[in-house]
């Protein structure tokens, strides 16, 4: 366990995120000095040494590493470090960054930058004037981020500015419709999703409730463009074709559909579909599914609670080239346990042979609230082995089918501190995939465990969740609709 002792309040997020950034497998705490210790491991908290300390003064914010030599300051006037404004919080995270580079003898690909949308930055940057290498050179400066990741954030904002164009962010919207049923519950996931197996004879209740809350999400946005839709989960393709059909008519009767510029489906799991479910998404006019492996070794696959073969996979995205898909997105992840750079390797090459239009390459996040975080206390950390030659070698792998990142976020506890990135074709990108991340266009998000999100002009946002557990959605569903009109009955 690492104690960071502070005294004070402020940034405890910040301190935290970092000295996990660089020690992934350890318990870190922050504790303010003084305070009552709470939360689970308080008993051994108590009997360890502190590993950081950080003192805020009037003058002075201090940073050290006591038993070391290691001792980090920065001087200022008390407008800096009284008024808890982003000046202080960017000179401590430049300290706390500095003092634990120096001990580890490390730097992270992107420094000191905790956020999950990195990107944003190098957007802003643009939108102020600067050039792609402008902006890049200012996150260097600013936020200690490598010249590769800084150059990758830049390049990424340039393309999503073009693809963007045509997005009504003033009198638009996007639209996610959740399905919270998997096959099974994947060791690494924390999302809101329930083995379809134990809820088998409820899906058309929870189908009836999510059309509750269809009719009245649209009458909220009556007026307004629909750009995007995406459906997600879980996995949707869990319904059967009939409950996908039923799903999909009811948007399309309260939805205006006219100006849609992207409808995503999830398909995810390979052992969920079957050509019968295609079809009907086909038939529909879904314009972009996601057919995912994850990876392309059928022992990882086992380890991880998928139950589908590698062959599945490749069945599945060649059903859904005959079904007549030509936009197809394959998810892999990199860092799954026991995985290597050869493994890496092995699964793009077998993801090439397929020719899919898109490909996301996620770094694996290790969430708390999934069955990872057991696994890895049994194992140990060591096994979780995410570099940066892996992340070469996925790259590499999507530019020899000619696609170019197009979006990029990155999620608390990632593995080697790297990012999620998503590489498509030209005219297959995930429009709503970059909607999600840049916050520019509110997104009405419905069934359980979604988040809607409202853009108010001058670019402040609010959000609006539902509960995560079904049987709660279902039962409090008109609750669920009062909170989203109360949302966006908002005017400024």
């Amino acid at each position: 366990m690492l104690i960071a002792s502070v005294n004070t309040e402020l940034y405890r997020y910040e301190i935290h995120s970092l000295i996990k950034a660089f020690y992934p497998e350890e318990d870190v705490k922050v504790l303010v000095e003084g305070a009552p210790i709470k939360g689970a491991g308080r008993e051994e908290a108590a009997r360890t040494a502190p590993f950081m300390t950080v003192h805020f003064s009037p003058d002075l914010l201090q940073v050290s590493l006591p038993g070391t030599d290691l001792h980090f300051s920065e001087k200022a006037g008390e407008e800096l470090f009284d008024r808890k404004g982003r000046e202080c919080k960017t000179v401590l995270k430049h300290l706390v960054y500095d003092i634990l580079s120096a001990h580890t003898g490390r730097q992270l690909p992107w420094g000191e930058l905790i956020g999950i949308r990195p990107t944003k930055i190098a957007m802003q940057r643009l939108l102020e004037g600067d050039s792609r290498e402008e902006a890049a050179e200012f996150m260097i400066r600013e936020h200690k981020a490598s010249r590769e990741k800084a150059l990758l954030a830049a390049d990424i904002a340039e393309r999503e500015k073009e693809i963007l164009s045509g997005i009504h962010y003033e009198n638009g919207y996007s639209l996610y419709v959740g399905i919270p049923f998997c096959p099974t519950t994947c060791l690494y996931c924390s999302f809101t999703s329930f083995p379809i197996g134990g809820w088998k004879k409820r899906v058309d209740e929870y189908l009836e409730a999510l059309e509750k809350e269809i009719e009245a999400g649209a009458a909220l946005m009556e007026g307004k463009i629909l750009d995007t839709v995406y459906i997600g989960g879980g996995t949707p393709t869990t319904l059967d074709p009939d409950q996908l059909d039923r799903l999909i008519r009811a948007l399309k009767a309260h939805f205006p559909m006219e100006n849609l510029q992207e409808f995503t489906v999830e398909a995810g799991r390979p052992d969920s579909i079957t050509p019968e479910k295609l079809r009907v998404l086909k038939e529909h006019g879904v314009t972009r599914i996601s057919v995912n492996p994850q990876t392309m070794r059928n022992e990882t696959l086992k380890l991880i609670g998928r139950r589908h073969s590698v062959e599945q996979t490749e069945e599945a995205f060649r059903m859904a080239r005959e079904a007549g898909f030509d936009n197809i997105n394959m998810d892999i992840i990199l860092g799954l346990p026991g995985e290597d750079e050869g493994d890496v390797a092995y699964t793009i090459n077998r993801i090439r042979a397929l020719n899919p239009d898109s490909l996301t390459v996620h770094s694996l996040a290790v969430k708390r609230a999934s069955k990872l975080q057991q696994w890895i206390e049994k194992n140990g950390y060591a096994e979780i082995n995410n570099t940066d030659e892996g992340m070469k070698i996925a790259a590499a792998g999507a530019a020899d089918m000619d696609m170019k990142p197009y979006y990029l976020y990155r999620q608390k506890n990632m593995s080697g501190n790297f990012e999620n990135v998503g590489y498509a074709r030209e005219g297959k990108y995930g429009i709503y995939n970059i909607l999600i991340m840049e916050e520019k266009q509110s997104i009405l998000a419905l069934g359980a465990g979604s988040i809607s999100k409202a853009v108010f002009p001058g670019g402040r946002i609010e959000r609006s969740d539902n509960c995560k557990d079904i049987d709660t959605y279902i039962s409090t569903i008109d609750e669920m609709i009062a909170r989203k009109g109360r949302l966006y009955g908002q005017t400024s």
